[in-house]
């Protein structure tokens, strides 16, 4: 392998259970919605506002016009964005045991990337305070930003490996989540 791309949630870092209470209390703050860990977790790896739409779809919410349910989703978001950043600032999430030695044994002649369905500055502050110096080894990251598409869609994964210059067949995947999973075999990693 030349290259190992990195989901980051429940890969490297332990953040999922504080993503889930995080969604969990925006839905119901905002829009009234109850959301289960179930839900939340097997739709993690998409972008936070496709996130909304797919729990909005699946519990039949609508607030009047198309303009309306978004701005409701955008209010979700932004919530969301808020709980989560005061979680990480009052008890940031930990790398797993064993993480920072993986990825420094790794070596240089191993490229390695993360791809996050997350926020470009979440995904900079928990590299940063689960991983320390270690976050620098990063070749690229690809965040929610980066990509029109969450996953499934294959795009971050293919943007990531275009950033570092390796095709899928000489790339590993590390990966939780069953849309992520798909992800890589929709790019053929």
């Amino acid at each position: 392998m030349k290259a190992i791309v990195f989901d980051l949630d429940g890969v490297l870092v332990d953040s999922m259970l504080g993503h889930y209470t995080a969604w969990k209390t925006a839905f119901k703050e905002v829009s009234d919605i109850d959301v289960d860990e179930r839900t939340i977790y097997l739709l993690e790896g998409m972008r936070g506002i496709d996130l909304i739409r797919k729990v909005f779809e699946l519990k039949n919410y609508h607030n009047g016009s198309n303009d309306s349910n978004q701005r409701v989703a955008d209010q979700v978001s932004e919530r969301k964005n808020e709980i989560f950043r005061d979680m990480l600032q009052s008890s940031p999430p930990r790398a797993y045991e064993g993480v920072r030695d993986l990825i420094m044994n790794l070596g240089d002649d191993c490229k390695k990337a993360v791809v996050s369905g997350s926020a470009r500055k979440d995904v900079e502050i928990l590299l940063g305070k689960s991983l320390g110096k270690e976050k620098n080894v990063f070749d690229t990251l690809i965040t929610a930003e980066d990509s029109e598409w969450g996953k499934p869609d294959p795009s971050s994964f293919m943007a990531a490996l275009d950033k570092i210059k390796i095709s899928p067949s000489e790339a590993l995947i590390v990966e939780n989540a069953p849309l992520g999973v798909e992800a890589a075999h929709k790019a053929g990693i």
